[in-house]
């Protein structure tokens, strides 16, 4: 089973910087990068320190519903290119993370989730990926819940 892990699509990160409204209906908020923990959502890396960056609520699924998280994430401010692909992101950089898997109706199917050793993701997507009712996965932060990327069939 190959993988892929997906960031927010570019569209939608093309309207935060826009000024468009984050999933709590308010503009995303302006700041600068502190340190060097704050992982882009679109890049799948690192914002650099001392670098603008959005900070906004954001929910991962087409449509409200009631499994539909909506948490904090953070996003370059500039324009960044879309990282994604076979190979477990460095932003991930975390000792564990909690891996989810859903449906094809966007709901949490349960007895998927389970805070996952970073060097295991790529094997435990895959394993969840096997499975014909996991439509795709979610690495989330083990500490918080944030959503970090989508993990899909490649």
């Amino acid at each position: 089973m190959t993988i892929h892990f997906t960031p927010i699509p570019t569209e939608t990160v093309r309207a935060y910087r826009a000024g468009g409204l984050d999933a709590n209906g308010q503009p995303p908020e302006r700041a600068i990068a502190a340190g060097a923990g704050y992982p882009c959502r679109h890049c799948l890396d690192m914002i650099p320190q001392g670098a603008a960056m959005l900070v906004l609520a954001h929910r991962p699924f087409p449509m409200p519903q009631p499994y539909a998280e909506i948490g904090p994430i953070f996003l370059c401010a500039d324009d960044c290119a879309a990282g994604g692909g076979p190979n477990l992101p460095a932003f991930l950089n975390s000792p564990a993370y909690i891996l989810r898997g859903y449906g094809s109706d966007h709901r949490i199917l349960y007895g998927t989730g389970a805070v996952t050793p970073t060097p295991d993701i790529p094997a435990r997507a895959a394993l969840l990926l096997s499975d014909p009712n996991v439509a795709y996965a979610h690495v989330r932060s083990a500490s918080n819940n944030c959503f970090h990327a989508a993990i899909n069939r490649a």
